[in-house]
């Protein structure tokens, strides 16, 4: 068995937060989310990062988290770009969003021969859910359908943002292994207390112990055959619905892929709180969260010393 690899997802420019928050600071030395995120992957067992940018970022990226953290784990680069299609397929004009999550995994097909965990590089996610990922990778069986996957579901409350509503994967699991994810938006804790969601027919008041996606996924290298399978039916059928805005997104297709008895999620439980930078108020509070963890000896003052 290959060693784990731990891909980051980090194209993304942060529209709601005005920026590209990947390499905004969190601490006084300077460190960002994605700083925390290697350095608890690195503690579990990872050895290999792989981050997916675009070549627009790339000299900032680098220079600001790439660089150092060279020095303490193997990192390669890959770019996501419009312009990565199948033979036959062209960028609709006008468009410049990013094709989305399961797109960018795509990208990763020539640099990731091993099992791997998935990321979002804005994203605190716990030291946990690392070493608990990272030892379910090792044993992984990938060899033929149903593929053998994983999620790190977090609990509901411990997502949210006190400054806006927000969207996340609605997790429904039977026997410790995922059955169905819903995407929903407007997730909130209201004055009353009560925690809800925009649901199909109206606002859904939800369980704030329910389990939601965080993006933070384990698969074999399989999937990224199964996305490239899944891809060309995207283009054909969604994206002449909403040329400029249609995404393919990885956990729409892990939950279709669950769907067809393609591929079963184990579902990996976190107590851990999540945090991130959806709003540019949340970087406050994320950085307020960062220091207690470091009080606490979660995490040395500096990292890496």
């Amino acid at each position: 068995m290959k060693e784990p690899i731990l891909v980051i997802m980090a194209a993304g420019m942060g529209s709601r937060y005005g920026g590209l928050k990947q390499i905004e600071p969190m601490d006084k030395y300077g460190h960002k989310i994605i700083d925390f995120s290697v350095y608890d992957a690195v503690r579990a067992g990872f050895k290999k990062v792989v981050f997916i940018i675009k070549k627009a970022i790339e000299k900032d990226f680098k220079a600001s988290i790439g660089e150092n953290l060279s020095k303490h784990v193997q990192v390669e680069y890959v770019y996501q770009e419009l312009d990565k299609l199948p033979e036959g397929y062209s960028v609709p004009e006008g468009r410049e969003k990013p094709w989305g999550t399961a797109h960018a995994i795509l990208c990763c097909k020539d640099v990731v021969d091993a099992p791997f965990a998935v990321i979002n590089a804005d994203d605190y996610y716990g030291v946990g859910a690392f070493k608990t990922i990272y030892d379910y990778l090792v044993n992984v069986k990938d060899e033929e359908e149903p593929y053998d996957y994983a999620m790190v579901g977090y609990v509901m409350e411990n997502t949210l943002s006190e400054n806006g509503a927000v969207t996340r994967g609605v997790c429904e699991q039977k026997d410790g292994y995922l059955s169905k994810i819903a995407e929903r938006s407007g997730i909130e804790r209201r004055e009353d207390g009560n925690v809800v969601y925009e649901g199909d027919d109206g606002i859904v008041v939800a369980d704030p112990k329910g389990l939601v996606s965080m993006n933070f996924w384990g698969y074999g290298k399989s999937i990224i055959k199964l996305i490239e399978e899944n891809f060309k039916a995207f283009l054909d059928n969604e994206v002449p619905k909403n040329p400029l805005k249609s995404e393919y997104f990885i956990p729409i297709l892990t939950g279709q892929l669950v769907n067809e008895g393609r591929a079963t999620v184990k579902v990996l439980k976190s107590e851990d709180k999540w945090y991130g930078v959806t709003y540019k108020p949340d970087h406050d509070s994320v950085v307020a969260a960062l220091q207690a963890l470091k009080d606490n000896g979660t995490y040395p003052e500096k990292l890496w010393e």
